[in-house]
C-alpha cells in the first residue's frame, strides 16, 4: 500500500528553504494524473487538495483516497504527496477525511465567532494530530466569485494579527491561512495583497502561512508572498481554465470526435504544463528529496 505523507514536514522544509509548495485541486481523474506527473517530473513535493463540494462529485472520500494511492503506485511517484481536505466546513467532515486516508485537513470555521472557531479547530487538531495529520485553519474572510466582491472590497476582510496569535496559541494548528486580499476564482481588478500584515502575522505566529487564491496573481506578488513566509499556495482556477480551453480547442478542430480520450489527453497535458509552471514559480522544483516521513 502506497503511503501518503503529512504536509507538515513539507511546509517546515519550505519555510527553511525559502520556497512554497503548491496545492493543486483535484477535479477528476485527469487532474489527479496531471498533477502527480508534473510533481514527479519536477521532483517537487505536492499537495493534492479536494474541495468539500467535490467529494460527492468524485464518489466520496474513500474513492478519492484510493484513486490517489492507486495512481501514486501506478506511476511510481517518489516525490512526497500529501492529500488535503480543502475548506472542510465541520469537525465531522474533517474526521471523515482523516479516516478515509487524507493526511491533512483544513478546518474553515471563519463564519463562526472567534471563540467558536477556536473551539472547533481545537477539536480537529486533537484528532488529526493523534493520527499524524496536519491541520490548516483560516482567519478573516477569503472571498470568491460567490461573494461578488471586487478586489479592493476584499481588503476589508483582512485577518487581525492578534486573533491569529490567539488562534495559533490555543489550537496548535500547523499552518495558517490569513485573509490578506486574495480571492477564490478569477480576480475582478488588480489584486493587492497585504504584504506588511502578512509579514507581521508570520513573525508573530512563527507558522508557515498559506495563500489561497493563487490563480491569477502576478508572479512578482507570488514571489513577494513567499519571501514573507508563505509556504503553501493554492491553485485551481488556472488549471481549470487551461483544461477547458484545451477541450474546446480540440472539439472545435475535430467536431466528429467522440472518444473522451481524444480530448481529455490534451486537457491533461495542458493541466500538467500549468502545474509545472507553478511549481517552478514557487521554487519547489528539485525539492522532493525522496519521500518525507
Amino acid at each position: 500500500m502506497v503511503a501518503l505523507v503529512s504536509m507538515k514536514e513539507m511546509l517546515t522544509q519550505a519555510l527553511e528553504g525559502g520556497y512554497a509548495v503548491g496545492q493543486f485541486n483535484l477535479n477528476n481523474l485527469e487532474f489527479t494524473q496531471a498533477i502527480l506527473q508534473a510533481a514527479q517530473e519536477e521532483q517537487a513535493p505536492v499537495i493534492l487538495g479536494v474541495s468539500e463540494a467535490y467529494i460527492p462529485y468524485m464518489g466520496g472520500l474513500f474513492t478519492i483516497a484510493a484513486m490517489v494511492k492507486g495512481l501514486v503506485g501506478h506511476y511510481g511517484i517518489t516525490a512526497p504527496v500529501a492529500l488535503h481536505l480543502d475548506h472542510g466546513s465541520t469537525y465531522e467532515v474533517c474526521v471523515q477525511a482523516l479516516h478515509a486516508g487524507f493526511t491533512s485537513v483544513m478546518i474553515d470555521a471563519f463564519h463562526h465567532p472567534l471563540e467558536r472557531n477556536i473551539d472547533i479547530t481545537q477539536r480537529v487538531v486533537q484528532t488529526a494530530h493523534a493520527l499524524g495529520a496536519t491541520v490548516e485553519a483560516e482567519l478573516g474572510r477569503i472571498t470568491g466569485r460567490e461573494d461578488d466582491l471586487a478586489v479592493d472590497e476584499a481588503e476589508g476582510m483582512y485577518a487581525v494579527p492578534e486573533q491569529c496569535v490567539r488562534m495559533v496559541r490555543e489550537t496548535q494548528i500547523d499552518c495558517l491561512a490569513p485573509a490578506l486580499g486574495s480571492v477564490h476564482g478569477p480576480y475582478r481588478g488588480q489584486p493587492k495583497l497585504g504584504f506588511e500584515r502578512m509579514g507581521e502575522i508570520r513573525r508573530l505566529t512563527g507558522l508557515p502561512l498559506v495563500l489561497h487564491g493563487g490563480s491569477g496573481l502576478p508572479d512578482e506578488e507570488i514571489r513577494q508572498a513567499i519571501a514573507m513566509g508563505t509556504c503553501k499556495i493554492n491553485v485551481n482556477t488556472d488549471n481549470q481554465i487551461v483544461c477547458t480551453q484545451a477541450i474546446r480547442s480540440f472539439l472545435d478542430q475535430h467536431p466528429e470526435a467522440y472518444d473522451p480520450r481524444n480530448y481529455l489527453i490534451p486537457a491533461k497535458e495542458a493541466i500538467k504544463a500549468s502545474v509545472k509552471s507553478k511549481i517552478q514559480l514557487f521554487g519547489s522544483s528539485g525539492q522532493a528529496g525522496g519521500r518525507a516521513s
